[in-house]
């Protein structure tokens, strides 16, 4: 039988990335999560855990990890089936997903809002390019995850949930400064753009496609969905904004399109573990509904 004490650390060691972090969440002392880890790594007899910056789970211990958060999971269903089993108060299942920032900041988080008002659950969102969420539910760190790509992870469903539509936009005044003769490679590689990370290649992929080649990009890093809005107002770079974040500053002519009617689609997919858990089907309902009402279809 497994030690679901030290299942919970393993858990938290891969969500937290670290084993301090790990501790602080489950209020216990670094020393004792690494003791249970150890001890359950003894049990099954090979490492769970590559003890990097930050932690990652090995293929063992992610199927470990998805293990647990499934446990959770049916063991909520069963309270609701034999109410003595369940502890005193309400007791809330960690529900941990991974999303991509201009989804969370757009139409994602009035899904996960209205579901967890009415459902007895704690959200752990992850946040990470749309292209490499899917790492996120390889590992066993998350059950559910909008990602970029159709092609299910093993042990988990994919719905196509519509397509983003990204514009290429910049402040009246940068537009001026760097395109006064027109968008193409040489003023693109003298413009300095904006960029959400180094995972972030939407900028790229705008190039490519209005260019015909790659062009070497000067870029800003803003981390943050919000703060590359502002920072394109106030004349920073240029930069991929969702339309529907921008619409309110193209319609006032804070920003304007570099390009009008050169826009870049992203479509998007929600995959879920396959985890018999009327919670996780609420999730995806919720999700998939949000998602039909505000993205283009595929």
């Amino acid at each position: 039988m497994l030690d679901y004490a030290a299942l919970s650390a393993l858990a938290a060691v891969i969500r937290e990335g670290s084993f301090e972090r790990a501790a602080r969440m489950l209020n216990v002392t670094p020393s004792a999560i690494s003791q249970r880890i150890r001890l359950l790594e003894e049990r099954v007899g090979c490492a769970l855990v590559v003890r990097d910056q930050p932690c990652r789970a090995t293929e063992t211990g992610r199927r470990l990890c998805q293990h647990v958060d499934r446990v959770r999971l049916l063991e909520h269903e069963l309270q609701g089936t034999l109410p003595t089993l369940a502890p005193e108060g309400i007791a809330r299942v960690p529900l941990p997903i991974a999303v991509n920032a201009d989804s969370l900041a757009s139409w994602v988080a009035p899904a996960l809002a209205r579901f967890a008002a009415s459902h007895p659950v704690l959200m752990e969102v992850a946040v990470d390019d749309q292209d490499h969420t899917m790492e996120w539910l390889r590992s066993g760190a998350v059950m559910a995850a909008v990602t970029g790509t159709a092609r299910a992870v093993t042990g988990c469903n994919s719905q196509p949930l519509g397509a983003m539509r990204y514009v290429a936009a910049a402040s009246p005044r940068f537009v001026a400064q760097y395109f006064a003769d027109g968008v193409g490679a040489g003023s693109l590689a003298q413009a300095p753009s904006l960029a959400f990370n180094p995972k972030d290649e939407l900028q790229d992929r705008w190039v490519r496609r209005v260019c015909h080649r790659h062009v070497e990009l000067p870029r800003h890093a803003l981390p943050s969905t919000h703060a590359f809005i502002v920072a394109a107002v106030e004349g920073m770079g240029w930069g991929l904004h969702p339309q529907a974040l921008i619409a309110d500053q193209l319609a006032d002519g804070t920003l304007v399109e570099l390009l009008p009617d050169t826009p870049l689609d992203v479509p998007l997919h929600w995959q879920y573990a396959r985890a018999a858990s009327a919670l996780l089907d609420g999730l995806s309902k919720e999700v998939m509904a949000a998602a039909r009402a505000l993205l283009l279809p595929q």
